[in-house]
């Protein structure tokens, strides 16, 4: 889904798996150093690990807001995550391992945001 705003958006993840009207499956897969395209999470979701050390998260926008809503984590392969939609986003990969994670938008229940 794309949010009006001066960039274009891209996918939330690497590439589309499966999709009903109940789910969309994502993969994410990001070498150390490279990052994800600007994305909108439209949905709540969920992260599934496969492998990492460390990824970040950078919001859109300048300015102290923004940076605020910036995260880095330590993440292990086996985590799952519950995240709520809402956000406009760049994944990175600020770890020395690979980052591959399924990423698992839920339709049910869910407007847009």
């Amino acid at each position: 889904m794309s949010v009006p705003g001066p960039d274009p958006l891209g996918e939330v993840a690497t590439r589309m798996l499966f999709e009903n009207e109940r789910v969309r499956v994502w993969e994410m897969d990001l070498q150390p150093g490279e990052q994800s395209a600007l994305h909108h999470h439209s949905l709540d979701y969920l992260l599934v690990i496969l492998e990492g050390d460390r990824v970040a998260a950078r919001a859109a926008g300048e300015g102290p807001e923004a940076r605020a809503a910036d995260i880095e984590a330590s993440v292990h392969p086996g985590q799952v995550f519950y995240v709520r939609g809402g956000g406009t986003e760049t994944a990175l990969n600020v770890g020395r391992e690979r980052y591959h994670e399924i990423l698992i938008e839920l339709k049910d229940g869910a407007g847009p945001r």
